[in-house]
C-alpha cells in the first residue's frame, strides 16, 4: 500500500549503518597485524586472516575501492585477479573506516587507531579549542600536528624495534602535517613517477631481513573527482596503476608479502536538484547551523548552542530518508568512529552527523565551491564507499 503524503517520512534506522570493522577487518588493523608478525611488541594481530612475513610492503592506491575492481576486470587485469587472495585469502574486502576519506584513512592506516582514537574524524571538523573549522587533508588553519594528533606512527614504533621501515611516495608529501602525524618513522624516498616509486619500495623491502615500506599513488582519487569513475580518463588511471601493481610484485624480494589496499571508495553523484542539496540555498537546512563541516557524504553539522536538539529534528525530517542522521552521542553510541572516543576528539564530532545512504550529497556552492563541483565522491558506509581490497602477493 502506498504511504499517504501526509504521514511522516520513513527515517533510517541508524542501526541499519554497516559500521565498520574496527578491531577485526578495517584500515586500522592492518599495519598492527603485520608488525606483530614481525615480533614489534604491544601489537595485536588483529586481522586473523593474514599470516606473518618478514617483509611486508603496503600500497595504496588513493580512491580505488573493492567493488571499482570488481567492475573492471579488463581495465584492471592484474588487481582483479588478485581479488581471491584479499584478506588472507578469504576474498572478502576490509573496511575503511568512517568517514570513508582520505585523510582519516591514511591516519587510521599509520597510526593504526580508529579515527576516534587519532583524531581526524572527517575532512574538515571543528577545532574545539579555536572554533575554527580544520581542513584535516591541507591542515589549513595551520594547528600544532603533534597536539592534534598525539599518538606515536606505527611505522616510528616499529622503526624503534629494528625494522627496517621507509615511505616511499611523492616528494611534495614529505614535509606535510598529515605526513607527519600519520606517516612518518623511518626513512621517507620521494620519487616523482610510479615506476621510480615501485622500483625503491622493492629495493627497501629487501633492504633489511625485516622491513616495512609503504607506497601511494593519488591519481585514480584526483581523476575520479574531476571526472567521475565513469570516465575515460577515471579507466585510464586505473590501467596505469594495475602496470604498477603488476611491476611490484614481480620484483619483490624473498620472504616478502604485498599487501595492495585503498583508503575509500568512490561513487559518481549526478548533477541534478534530486542528487545534490545545496545547504547554502536551503534556509531549511540552515536554520540553527553554525557551521557545516565533513564532506558532500559525510556531513558534521555544528549547531547555534542550545539548538542542537531542533537541528537534529530538521534534519531527520529533510533528509533521514536518504541519510542516517545522528546526533553526536548516538553516532558515537553506534561506534561509527570506533569503539572509543578521546576526549579531545569529543569535540571535533559535529552536533549532528549525517552520513548517506542514497547516492546524493549536500553541497555547499557558495563555502565549498570546488568540492561541489566534483563528479566523484565518497565518505559515508556504504559498501561502494567503504569498502576497500586488502589484496595479497606472496614470495
Amino acid at each position: 500500500m502506498a504511504q499517504p503524503a501526509w504521514q511522516d517520512p520513513v527515517l533510517l534506522p541508524l542501526d541499519s549503518a554497516p559500521v565498520p570493522e574496527y578491531g577485526s577487518g578495517s584500515l586500522a588493523d592492518l599495519l598492527p597485524t603485520l608488525v606483530a608478525g614481525q615480533g614489534v611488541p604491544g601489537f595485536p594481530a588483529a586481522i586473523p586472516e593474514l599470516t606473518p612475513a618478514d617483509r611486508n610492503c603496503v600500497f595504496l592506491i588513493d580512491g580505488l575501492g573493492w567493488e571499482q575492481i570488481k567492475a573492471h576486470p579488463d581495465e584492471a587485469p592484474f588487481l582483479h585477479s588478485l581479488l581471491p587472495t584479499s584478506r588472507g585469502g578469504t576474498g572478502r574486502p576490509v573496511t575503511a573506516g568512517f568517514p570513508a576519506t582520505t585523510a582519516t584513512s591514511l591516519a587510521s592506516v599509520g597510526t593504526g587507531l580508529p579515527p576516534g582514537e587519532h583524531g581526524l574524524p572527517g575532512y574538515t571538523v571543528r577545532d574545539p579549542e579555536t572554533g575554527a573549522l580544520m581542513n584535516q587533508l591541507r591542515w589549513k588553519p595551520w594547528t600544532p600536528p603533534k597536539v592534534w594528533q598525539p599518538y606515536p606512527t606505527v611505522f616510528q614504533l616499529a622503526d624503534a624495534a629494528g625494522v627496517r621501515t621507509a615511505q616511499v611516495s611523492a616528494p611534495a608529501f614529505e614535509q606535510t602535517p598529515l605526513t607527519k602525524v600519520a606517516l612518518s618513522g623511518g626513512s621517507f624516498l620521494g620519487r616523482l613517477t610510479g615506476e621510480e616509486r615501485m622500483d625503491v619500495a622493492a629495493e627497501r623491502l629487501a633492504a633489511g631481513d625485516r622491513s616495512l615500506v609503504y607506497t601511494y599513488y593519488s591519481e585514480v582519487d584526483g581523476k575520479g573527482h574531476r571526472f567521475g569513475i565513469d570516465s575515460d580518463a577515471w579507466r585510464g588511471q586505473l590501467m596505469y596503476v594495475d602496470g604498477l601493481a603488476r611491476r611490484l610484485a614481480e620484483q619483490l624480494p624473498p620472504r616478502s608479502a604485498l599487501y595492495i589496499t585503498a583508503d575509500h571508495g568512490m561513487i559518481d553523484i549526478p548533477f541534478d536538484e534530486q542528487s545534490r542539496i545545496d545547504f547554502d540555498e536551503d534556509w531549511e537546512l540552515r536554520a540553527g547551523v553554525a557551521q557545516l563541516g565533513g564532506e558532500g557524504r559525510a556531513r558534521h553539522v555544528y549547531a547555534v548552542p542550545g539548538a542542537e536538539a531542533d537541528v537534529l529534528t530538521v534534519w531527520r525530517e529533510v533528509l533521514g530518508e536518504q541519510f542516517w542522521v545522528a546526533s553526536r552521542d548516538e553516532a558515537v553510541e553506534a561506534g561509527w568512529f570506533g569503539p572509543r572516543i578521546d576526549e579531545r576528539v569529543l569535540g571535533r564530532i559535529g552536533d549532528v552527523v549525517a552520513a548517506a545512504h542514497d547516492d546524493v550529497v549536500i553541497t555547499a556552492s557558495v563555502n565549498e565551491p570546488h568540492e561541489s563541483a566534483m563528479v566523484g565522491m565518497h565518505g559515508s558506509m556504504t559498501p561502494v564507499e567503504q569498502l576497500v581490497p586488502l589484496l595479497e602477493v606472496r614470495t
